[in-house]
């Protein structure tokens, strides 16, 4: 699948195709234009991708290809044991989580998960979790806490399930209970946006010592479609509310509100899955090394301090 930005680089590709298949039945050498168009291509996509739009990285952080949480852990953990249930409602679907090991290291992984068709999209309520999925995220991180491992999430969801049956359950406290809780928490905790970051439904998991963000991620307080529509009432404006919003991994970054971007490969981390995930393992074991210098109390006073930070206002 081509984003609409990205068909020049699709048509091109295709012409690829169509040079070395025509090369090939009819025996002919077209090695010099092949490597003509293979360095067009590559330097379309430097232009392309090295002046992205804040829309069309929001449209890369949605691409349907890109890894998902369960992707990384498959990809970066040697083993994995998933954890079910709030031990109150149900286990949601929504958010994924257990004790890993990397590299040695043992850890608790948690995330959003969100489906790859149809069937699965229902399954996990297109990534949105339930006031249970919170609250089995922080059951999940006070089993961490009591073990001594520390805790990773994977923030990728389009925000925090918004039925009536979520209201009713209680979404507004468990994700209040989670920021209080996660404040405390004695073990290191690294948090990583790896797809949409929004809203209430993305900082129920993302206090963290460090918040990392891939490079096409979006983080903000509302998407750019619902932005859009309260301020113009209309879905056409999704570009516009983008911009305005400044929700990039580099705004986090200007404005202080993350720590570090971790750079996705050309085109995107759905571009080179296993190139991603070396990169994101590689940033948590370093971080866990880091992080394993300070005290506990050390980590909580600096992580209270660093949230106090965040934000302009004047007295």
């Amino acid at each position: 699948m081509h984003l609409d930005f990205e068909k020049p680089i699709a048509e091109l590709e295709a012409k690829l195709v169509d040079m070395k298949q025509l090369a090939q039945e009819n025996n002919v050498d077209v090695e010099e234009a092949v490597k003509s168009l293979e360095a067009k291509i590559k330097n379309l996509k430097k232009e392309i991708y090295s002046n992205l739009t804040r829309w069309q990285r929001v449209q890369l952080s949605r691409h349907p290809d890109r890894p998902y949480t369960l992707d990384y852990i498959a990809d970066i953990a040697d083993k994995f044991i998933e954890l079910h249930g709030d031990r109150g409602v149900k286990d949601d679907k929504a958010m994924v989580g257990g004790f890993a090991e990397i590299g040695g290291q043992g850890v608790m992984l948690i995330g959003h998960q969100k489906g790859r068709n149809t069937k699965q999209r229902q399954l996990r309520n297109f990534g949105m979790a339930n006031p249970e999925g919170y609250r089995k995220a922080l059951r999940m991180m006070k089993l961490a806490e009591k073990f001594n491992k520390p805790i990773v999430t994977f923030i990728d969801t389009p925000g925090a399930f918004p039925g009536l049956e979520g209201e009713e359950r209680g979404q507004a406290e468990a994700i209040a209970r989670n920021l209080k809780e996660m404040f405390m928490l004695k073990v290191p905790v690294i948090c990583i946006v790896i797809g949409e970051g929004a809203s209430g439904g993305a900082l129920g998991i993302a206090i963290g010592d460090k918040v990392f963000m891939l490079e096409n991620t979006w983080y903000s307080v509302i998407s750019p479609e619902s932005c859009s529509s309260i301020l113009w009432r209309s879905w056409d404006y999704k570009e516009q509310a983008a911009e305005a919003l400044k929700l990039t991994a580099y705004d986090m970054q200007k404005f202080k509100l993350i720590d570090e971007i971790i750079k996705e490969p050309l085109g995107g981390a759905h571009t080179d899955p296993q190139g991603m995930s070396k990169k994101v393992k590689k940033v948590i074991l370093d971080t866990i090394k880091e992080l394993n210098q300070l005290t506990p109390q050390e980590r909580i006073n600096q992580r209270i301090e660093k949230f106090s930070a965040m934000g302009v206002f004047v007295e």
